[in-house]
């Protein structure tokens, strides 16, 4: 497994922080991720190997002015 905040998703070989957050129905652009304590940006989600029991909390992006 695999969690989300406070979501459990199921867990696959070769899932990376991309994969993962295709699987998120939430409609939201993330920036960043926190994968396991450690900022992740999004020009390495699709190189970024996520463990089986990691734990993801998503940044979305934020406009503002």
């Amino acid at each position: 497994m695999v969690y989300v905040g406070e979501q459990a998703l199921p867990w696959q070989e070769g899932m990376t922080v991309a994969s993962l957050l295709g699987k998120l129905k939430d409609g939201h652009v993330y920036a960043v991720v926190k994968l396991d304590g450690k900022l992740v940006s999004r020009p390495h989600f699709s190189t970024t190997p996520v463990s089986d029991g990691a734990r993801v909390a998503p940044v979305p992006m934020i406009a503002g002015g």
